[in-house]
């Protein structure tokens, strides 16, 4: 079982390091993202970049292995506490696989829409709920940041709804993902609060100058 699942976790970091932004950028676009912009290999700096076209595909990319390798907990026989412990180290291994990947250098992106991935497998319904607090307030102030922010840090709030406190590994996992989210923004932080945070216009084009 032991050596199970260290394959499993192994398989869940090569998932995530699947550089979707980068090899979508150079084979259709010629463009290295990381050249570029906030030199991330993520879904939203391939749309500051390179646009929606290339973005959308990257998202949904990043955000489907990370659902993959946290369904990789499903080959096993596991149960219970075992079984959800099992789910946070493929969390874990898929982030650090997008983070550091092995496959672009180990130069990655921060992770948020393979987080995203995670989330969804883990608990559903509370990420769609932080997806729409998402949506809300990147539409409302054209900062993915401050929306990816506020969507993470009211997810264990959204989990607690949903699930009342039964679930108090869940409640931990989703505090985690909130301390993450805030720590790896913390530059985004630091331009939000001076004022220079680069807006997305995601939703509508940008105005004239």
């Amino acid at each position: 079982m032991v050596l199970e699942i260290s394959l499993l976790i192994v398989a869940g970091y090569l998932l995530g390091s699947i550089p979707s932004a980068v090899w979508i950028g150079k084979w259709f676009y010629g463009t290295d993202v990381r050249e570029h912009g906030s030199h991330n290999a993520g879904a939203t700096n391939t749309l500051r970049v390179l646009g929606r076209r290339a973005a959308l595909p990257v998202f949904i990319i990043d955000a489907a292995k990370g659902y993959g390798a946290v369904m990789l907990a499903h080959l096993t026989d596991l149960e219970g506490d075992s079984f959800f412990f099992l789910k946070i180290g493929l969390t874990a291994a898929a982030i650090l696989g997008h983070i550091f990947p092995i496959f672009a250098g180990f130069k990655g992106g921060k992770g948020v829409a393979t987080m995203a991935g995670c989330m969804l497998a883990i608990a559903p319904v509370p990420m769609l709920m932080g997806l729409g607090t998402f949506i809300i307030v990147l539409a409302a102030t054209h900062y993915v940041s401050l929306g990816s922010m506020t969507g993470g840090v009211l997810f264990p709030v959204y989990i607690i709804i949903v699930n009342g406190f039964h679930s108090p590994y869940k409640i931990a996992f989703g505090v985690l993902v909130a301390v993450v989210l805030v720590i790896t923004h913390r530059k985004n932080i630091k331009r939000l609060r001076e004022g220079t945070e680069n807006k997305t216009y995601l939703f509508l084009k940008r105005p004239k100058s």
